[in-house]
This record gives C-alpha cells, structure tokens and sequence, in this order.
C-alpha cells in the first residue's frame, strides 16, 4: 500500500495537542488492514521525520441516536484505526501547512 492509501487524516483534538506538546505524540486515523511497521514507514516518508515508537488500537463503532424537529434519527458511526506515533527529540510534524 501506498503512504497516502494508509494514512487517512491526522486527529487533531485538545488531548492530542496535550501529548504533542508534552512528549512529542501525534495520532492518525490509518487503514484498518495497515500493521504497525507499514504505518511507521509510511509516515516517515510522507512528512519526513523519524520515528521512535508505534501504538494502534481499534476505535469500536458506536450507535448515535439524535432528537430533532422531525424527530429521533438514529445511526451508526463506523470503527476505525486510531495509531498513536512517538517522533525521535527536536522533530515536530506541521499538520496544518499539508
């Protein structure tokens, strides 16, 4: 697979921001058939950096039920693959300039 077929969007939310700011963690949706070794090569070429270690864990789907004026809509939010990447000191990734 492709580094742009496994990688499918960087999560970006305030607990994320947390850890990249204190211990130099970023997370990624990616693949769900894509192993650790496939993610780490993948994110190395694509946004250049090094890197020290690799956690995957499946986010598990979740039914969603909402009211509205037309009434109670319900569906479903799919799983995904959530990997969690550690950079080597001194290097950053810059999400936002992609």
């Amino acid at each position: 697979m492709k580094a742009s077929e496994i990688i499918k969007k960087p999560i970006i939310t305030e607990k994320v921001n947390k850890q990249t700011e204190k211990s130099n963690r970023y997370c990624f949706v990616v693949d769900k058939r894509a192993n650790k070794l496939e993610i780490k090569k993948a994110i190395e070429d694509y946004y250049n950096v090094r890197i020290v270690d690799v956690n995957t864990c499946i986010v598990p789907a979740k039914n969603i039920t909402r009211m509205t004026k037309a009434g109670v809509l319900s569906g479903r939010k799919s799983s995904y693959k959530k990997a969690t990447i550690s950079l080597v000191e001194g290097e950053t990734i810059d999400l936002y300039a992609f």
